[in-house]
């Protein structure tokens, strides 16, 4: 068992979804259209699932119409969007998805204009950078909830998918200065994982390999912890809830409503449309509690059971993933400027919209029947966010879950992920020390974040 972890106090809400220096996020964007002007002038033709999707646009002409709308309305103040890193025209917007889908996530690196020196940051949500400032407009908000258009996207999602998971994605996993296993990126781990290392935490399949032994992107993404080290902490007790996901608390919420309206400012959560549009199943948790958590993407990204119990299904629920969109966001005026961006920076919407995705994103529900009465029937939602096109759920309908066994798991990018208790469920979130969770406080999966009240009591 490893020694005491102290939760993280993440430096911005941001991180792994929005460069924290400008530098990098600059570099990275300016090399990906600078290939994609390259490709525009040469008049290159558009691999096939890129021109498939271009094709689907074009021959819709509600959607032909509204993309040119965005490219009108996105932010172009310099202060913001220099044209050397922001695609500002549609065709040029086809080839940088053209280029981008051919390659696997990176770090990047920049040289940081106030000292000189090298600095770097993962770039693992690399299309979410190219819809970044596009999905912040009212037309990107018509359009990206607009069902054809996320189908034609998911199309080519899976074929971005189906190479992260080819032996010809795991050029990037090295230990070169852009590769994820470099002395860089080394070090934007170790403040997740300490006192273990990377090799301590994960299992390699070759952890002295330059690539550590995987064999594909998705390989490292998915990675599985090794024994002992995301112990149940403290041990098993009935009373308490654990952590679904290596992941940093966004926030929670009590005496949650059937039906609520989500405004910019004040994201209230309705239960209703979290689990697909079925009053049946929202109103066992009428009046009961959410806790959001999201995950970077250098976080591990399989779920866990936050309890021990029953799976349990619903046949007015077609599966248990329901569909979604991908990059739409609640458009806004930009950051507050005290999380992290300055005041009006119009990036990072989709961070700021955690809350509505959970009725909006392609998302997997899985209910759980707790043993302990009090907590009784309880809700786990993995929220797949951009370029997540895949939300894996590895249990059935009547399995035993203890706390700790796995749900089912995210693939190629970052994610958000909720717990619904119902109104029975007296709750504190705490963690095995006492204290309260913390938003925007990064905490290890398998470790307390909440305990029941006993009925009674």
């Amino acid at each position: 068992m490893p020694d005491k972890h102290v939760p993280v106090k993440q430096k911005t809400a941001y991180h792994g979804w929005v460069p924290l220096n400008p530098e990098v996020h600059k570099a990275f964007l300016d090399l990906k259209l600078g290939a994609a002007r390259k490709r525009k002038d040469s008049k290159a033709v558009l691999i096939q699932p890129v021109a498939d999707f271009a094709k689907a646009i074009y021959d819709d002409s509600f959607m032909r119409e509204t993309i040119h709308k965005i490219f009108r309305q996105v932010n172009k103040d310099p202060k913001w969007a220099a044209r050397s890193y922001v695609a500002d025209d549609y065709p040029t917007f086809l080839y940088l998805l053209d280029v981008i889908v051919q390659e696997a996530p990176a770090y990047y690196k920049a040289t940081r204009e106030s000292d000189g020196e090298i600095i770097g940051e993962p770039i693992g949500v690399p299309l979410y950078l190219v819809f970044d400032l596009l999905s912040n407009t009212s037309a990107a908000y018509t359009l990206f909830c607009y069902p054809p258009f996320n189908d034609a996207l998911k199309t080519l999602l899976d074929y971005w998918g189906t190479y992260l998971q080819s032996t010809n994605s795991n050029y990037t996993l090295n230990t070169t200065a852009e590769g994820w296993f470099g002395q860089i990126a080394t070090q934007d781990f170790v403040p997740y994982l300490y006192p273990l290392t990377f090799d301590e935490t994960y299992v390699s399949p070759d952890s002295s390999a330059d690539n550590k032994g995987y064999t594909s992107w998705d390989a490292f993404f998915t990675r599985d912890f090794q024994t002992g080290a995301r112990p149940i902490n403290p041990s098993y007790d009935s009373s308490l809830i654990y952590n679904a996901c290596e992941s940093t608390t966004l926030q929670y919420r009590t005496n949650v409503q059937l039906h609520d309206t989500f405004w910019l400012k004040d994201q209230n959560y309705s239960l209703y449309d979290m689990v697909g549009g079925h009053p049946a199943i929202a109103e066992k948790f009428e009046g009961g509690t959410v806790y959001q958590a999201f995950l970077s993407p250098q976080d591990y990204h399989r779920w866990h059971s936050p309890v021990k119990g029953t799976i349990v299904t619903y046949e007015t629920i077609p599966g248990s993933v329901l569909p979604g969109t991908y990059y739409a966001v609640l458009p806004d005026d930009g950051s507050p400027g005290n999380d992290g961006l300055e005041k009006g920076d119009p990036h990072g919407a989709l961070i700021r919209s955690q809350p509505w995705l959970t009725v909006s994103s392609t998302r997997a529900v899985i209910f759980i029947q707790a043993d302990n009465a009090d907590i009784g029937l309880m809700c786990f939602i993995g929220v797949g966010m951009a370029e997540v096109s895949t939300c894996d759920v590895t249990v059935t309908e009547g399995q035993s879950v203890d706390v700790g066994d796995e749900l089912g798991m995210f693939h190629f990018g970052g994610s958000s992920h909720a717990l619904i208790f119902g109104p029975q469920a007296k709750l504190t979130f705490e963690d095995p020390d006492g204290n309260p969770l913390e938003e925007n406080t990064h905490y290890w999966i398998n470790t307390q974040i909440g305990k029941v009240e006993a009925s009674g009591a």
